[in-house]
């Protein structure tokens, strides 16, 4: 198994998310399948399948997290001395060279990124792009409309 980058904010959300899971989600499904098993013939009840469904859901998802969580490689970015280079968990402010806006991203996992919150995964395009390089570098990315090059203005790691 390989093991999943996150940070600290990341593994606490998933953590959150199968506590959820446990203690309100599943007993409430299981209470909606008594109801629905109560009411009797079960091959016509589409309450009970669509019960069931949704505890196939969520014990779906309680093995993905839990799976996630067993291979995760929780990083705390605060702790991270890598001199000034991009790295998983740095946050970043960018100049896009070409319109001279400027954006501010921090790197994450995928299960925590929100590009709407400024949080993109290490799998996107423009995160494997700067990773490694340092501040006053510029990063080449291929997006959907064409190459835009980023200047790396700052680095930090909070």
């Amino acid at each position: 198994m390989s093991t999943i980058p996150l940070t600290k904010r990341g593994a606490d959300m998933l953590r959150d998310e199968l506590q959820r899971l446990k203690s309100v989600e599943r007993p409430s499904v299981i209470n909606s399948i008594a109801e629905a098993r109560a009411q009797g013939d079960l091959s016509e009840n589409a309450e009970y399948d669509a019960a069931k469904e949704k505890q196939g859901f969520i014990e779906g998802r309680i093995a993905e997290i839990e799976s996630k969580l067993a291979g995760a490689q929780v990083i705390d970015p605060s702790q991270v001395e890598a001199d000034g280079r991009v790295v998983f968990g740095a946050t970043l402010e960018l100049e896009d060279l070409e319109s001279g806006a400027s954006v501010k991203y921090q790197i994450v996992g995928d299960d925590e990124a929100d590009i709407d919150h400024g949080l993109i995964s290490i799998s996107s395009p423009i995160a494997r792009a700067l990773i490694g390089k340092s501040e006053g570098d510029v990063a080449s990315v291929q997006a959907p409309g064409g190459v835009r090059e980023y200047e790396i203005i700052a680095v930090s790691y909070i």
